[in-house]
């Protein structure tokens, strides 16, 4: 049977089962620990076609801690509900049931891009903006996650991704220097392009904090020129009359320009391969899309957290 008892006697195993430190899992559970009792009284209170008192009825085979570990490990390994029933010795019909009821707890704690964006819209001074904002720039990229083939006619031509050659949902990130996640759009249909989910939904950064895209943003130069947003150079072709003819090549000092931008927008991409550790967004999305924007929310949160060493923002 997996315990955290048993587990957490080996910190390298446990790292890989749950994506964090003992420690960082320890400081997790003492803030659920402490919200439990509450956050249960009020879930069980809402309920209006209750039979039993509020605390009746069975009690939960697993201990707090354990049903946490449990939470983590499926979000790190996206493990089937059979086999976590027989890692944990518990019932298949109730281990997502037992997962769902924690995660709203949990993404109260986590350093949620929620709650830094708003720690983010409230900074005043230039050296608050300087310590959140590193050389004040801000980094905006999108990742794309494969979801099964809609049974739907119109969501498996909106969900296809040209780019994927899958269907697939998107999601925009916006970090800092350090890759924390200061902002997360809800998730997009993957036939849709990453300016679009920009327009859609764009972060709001101190004044001074200049944006850093590639080249799926091209226009946000023309559209947004109060942001100072700093985009790649292009090879643009000659327009009308010159069909077929390559656009003028870039000057050596363009393209070292580039060069420089992709070195400092590597950042995001560690991001995001850090959220893709977590195997429930690294893999195809197996659960229903309701649930996706929640789960996305909790990763970033557990990546912000190991980015941070802390929970408050």
């Amino acid at each position: 049977m997996l315990s955290y008892q048993r587990l957490s006697r080996i910190p390298s195993v446990f790292r890989s089962f749950t994506g964090l430190e003992v420690s960082e899992f320890d400081s997790v559970y003492q803030e659920v620990e402490s919200r439990y009792d509450d956050y249960e009284r009020k879930r069980l209170s809402s309920r209006k076609d209750r039979k039993n008192e509020v605390g009746g009825g069975h009690p939960f085979k697993l201990p707090l801690r354990d049903r946490l570990l449990m939470l983590f490990t499926y979000y790190r390994l996206y493990a089937t509900s059979t086999l976590l029933a027989f890692l944990f010795d518990f019932g298949q019909t109730n281990v997502l049931k037992d997962i769902r009821m924690l995660e709203p707890l949990v993404r109260e704690i986590l350093p949620l891009p929620e709650k830094v964006h708003e720690r983010a819209k409230r900074l005043g001074t230039v050296e608050e903006i300087e310590e959140f904002f590193p050389g004040l720039r801000a980094i905006v990229d999108s990742t794309e996650q494969e979801i099964p083939r809609p049974k739907n006619a119109t969501k498996r031509k909106t969900h296809y991704s040209g780019k994927k050659k899958r269907h697939t949902v998107k999601t925009q990130l916006t970090v800092n220097s350090e890759g924390l996640i200061v902002h997360r759009t809800n998730h997009a249909r993957g036939r849709r392009h990453d300016y679009a989910v920009f327009k859609g939904n764009r972060p709001s950064l101190p004044e001074g904090v200049r944006p850093m895209v590639d080249l799926g943003y091209d226009g946000i130069q023309n559209d947004y020129p109060g942001l100072e947003p700093i985009v790649p150079f292009k090879r643009r072709a000659k327009g009308r009359g010159h069909r077929g003819e390559k656009g003028r090549r870039l000057t050596p000092r363009q393209r070292a320009f580039n060069r420089a931008l992709s070195k400092t927008r590597v950042v995001v991409e560690h991001t995001i391969s850090r959220l893709k550790k977590f195997r429930i967004m690294g893999e195809e999305f197996r659960n229903r899309l309701k649930h996706y924007d929640l789960m996305t929310d909790l990763v970033s949160g557990l990546v912000n957290l190991r980015i941070l060493g802390r929970m408050t923002v």
